[in-house]
């Protein structure tokens, strides 16, 4: 921690950019685990068919058919936030520890370390370059 965030007796004082990051990944988190359950599927389900149900009570009216609209976009549009957070920090997770074994291993390309900074060009090259490699792999076995 910086000398800034830091006060005299040496507690860490977290920024309000640091605190509002965490608590948006702490609720990212728990609410990518509750509504990824099988109760939350069960609930949407019944929710619907509550709806559909009431149909006929509404005539099948338009506010009806709004309600489910309104619901369905307000709901997809605050879980792209939620599923792009969570898929961010899985992906990060991930590249580091494939950084990480990228590095253990003896004879591996240290190039490999740092994949995702590279253009698409340099990914297609790459892929190539393994594609070659597979096929020469295989031809051997044959």
């Amino acid at each position: 921690m910086t000398k800034e965030n830091q006060s005299p007796n040496g507690h860490q004082h977290h920024t309000f950019k640091t605190r509002c990051r965490e608590n948006f990944r702490s609720c990212a988190h728990k609410i990518s685990l509750a509504v990824g359950s099988p109760w939350a599927f069960t609930i949407a389900f019944m929710l619907i068919v509550a709806w559909a149900l009431t149909g006929r009570l509404f005539h099948y009216s338009d506010t009806w058919q709004l309600v489910i609209n309104t619901a369905t976009t307000i709901i997809t549009f605050l879980m792209v936030f939620i599923i792009q957070n969570t898929q961010n920090r899985d992906t990060r997770a991930i590249q580091l520890k494939l950084d990480e074994l990228l590095r253990g291993v003896h004879g591996a390309r240290n190039r490999l370390v740092a994949l995702e900074t590279l253009t698409d060009e340099e990914l297609d090259d790459l892929a190539k370059e393994f594609e070659k490699v597979r096929k020469s792999a295989a031809e051997r076995k044959l």
